[in-house]
């Protein structure tokens, strides 16, 4: 007979444990001054990923690194052929980043299995926690280098892409670390996307719905895709600051005539009930030059749009690049855009999410749904075909900085939902993944 859900949910609040000790381990082997530093193919993120297969040994699971040096934590189930069920996150942060963000759906992970193992459950197929290499882009400027790796989907060009710090490439941080570029250059996978049940992603909220909403949880409707243009230049000509109007060439109006009418269009399209997010995240003239007396001859900038329609994301890239062009025009200046990286909108499995939603029904734990703010790895394995879904978690103080304020309360009723869905689902067929939660309620005592 199956585990009721009390009996699960005992066993997940068995590992707190547990769990304390390991994000405590992490944020101690991992300091940035302030926050977090696991940098993505550096020492931090290399550290995070032995703590991960340490912790992973100790529970008896099979530890196993791909050609990108993602870590696989595997219980392995009674039947070769039934495929996996994967939970996991990235374990890189951004500088000075939190302890939470990423390593929360890796300890997750670690956490649902050590759990249910404790229960007596025998799974069918294998039970994977996955330890994501590279997720934040901030360092190579590719989104879910580590998971598109495993797929064999890392775009054209990723492997000689430079981190922001070392101007090294990303063969070459790959291959000191001990992993196989040539091997992702191949495209050649570690996961076959037909043989995986379910791709499952804990992960903190990045904005602050849930704390407004004083939700603990939330299961994600949905991923934002991308389009991204991280080294943007226009180049003017530089003058003095006495120059009239007329003859000024002047790089720094250029962008903020930019910025005011991507701005524009972000409110035109939230007036009408469009979800999307417009970034600037570099914006500045060149420090080696400016002055206050001197019109700006160069200006760099970023540029980050995302959406959760496709066809959105078209329509406010026509929009950019039609004002480029006139800019150009109107201004006399030169756009010069550099190289564009783009991500495709992450849709979420509705079945996983409707059997969530059931299950925390039945086991008394409140959630919602959100969409993300922000893009994650779950979207690279839907893309790829995978059954994906997230689980958000409580955060005060948003993500991508030191002050993160996940609670391990709220944490563990992640783990909870996640622990139920899993148990569910660790001995049906592949190709059929039923749900018993209609049952829970009469078998929860």
């Amino acid at each position: 007979m199956p585990p009721s859900i009390q009996q699960i949910l005992s066993a997940v609040e068995a590992r707190r444990g547990d769990v304390e000790h390991l994000f405590a381990t992490l944020a101690a082997g991992s300091p940035g001054k302030p926050g977090i530093l696991r940098d993505t193919y550096g020492a931090g993120e290399n550290f995070a990923h032995s703590l991960i297969a340490d912790h992973a040994k100790a529970l008896s699971l099979t530890i196993t690194r791909d050609a990108a040096l993602n870590t696989f934590a595997t219980w392995q189930g009674s039947n070769p052929h039934a495929g996996s069920i994967i939970m996991g996150s990235h374990l890189d942060s951004v500088p000075h980043g939190g302890n939470f963000d990423g390593a929360a759906g890796v300890v997750a992970g670690l956490t649902v299995i050590a759990a249910l193992k404790e229960l007596g459950i025998k799974p069918a197929c294998d039970v994977i926690a996955m330890g994501v290499r590279a997720e934040e882009s901030v360092w190579f400027g590719v989104s879910y280098i580590g998971s598109r790796s495993a797929l064999g989907t890392l775009p054209d060009g990723g492997l000689e892409a430079r981190r922001i710090d070392t101007n090294r490439t990303l063969a070459e941080h790959i291959a000191e670390c001990g992993g196989n570029p040539e091997a992702i250059g191949r495209r050649e996978k570690s996961l076959d996307p037909s043989s995986i049940r379910a791709f499952l992603e804990v992960h903190i909220e990045q904005a602050p719905s849930l704390a407004e909403m004083q939700m603990p949880l939330a299961i994600c409707s949905g991923i934002p895709g991308n389009f991204r243009y991280p080294e943007a230049n226009i180049i003017g000509r530089q003058d003095h600051v006495g120059t009239p109007r007329r003859f000024r060439r002047d790089a720094a109006m250029a962008a903020a005539d930019l910025a005011m009418a991507m701005d524009a269009k972000w409110r035109e399209e939230q007036t009408a009930g469009v979800p999307l997010a417009v970034t600037f995240g570099r914006f500045h003239t060149d420090a080696a030059v400016h002055g206050m007396t001197s019109v700006p001859g160069s200006f760099a900038f970023s540029l980050d749009v995302r959406a959760y329609d496709p066809s959105v994301l078209a329509r406010l890239e026509a929009f950019f690049l039609e004002q480029v062009a006139r800019i150009e025009r109107e201004r006399d200046v030169r756009f010069e855009l550099g190289k564009r990286a783009s991500a495709a909108v992450g849709v979420m499995s509705q079945k996983i999410i409707s059997e969530m939603q059931a299950m925390a029904v039945a086991a008394g734990l409140d959630v919602t749904q959100i969409g993300s703010p922000a893009s994650h790895d779950s979207a690279a394995f839907a893309e790829a075909g995978v059954a994906s879904t997230m689980l958000f978690v409580r955060n005060e103080n948003g993500s991508h900085n030191p002050d993160e304020a996940m609670e391990i309360d709220d944490f563990m009723k992640a783990c909870a939902l996640l622990a139920l869905w899993v148990a569910d689902h660790v001995d049906s067929p592949l190709e059929k993944t039923a749900t018993r939660a209609n049952t829970f309620a009469e078998n929860s005592a």
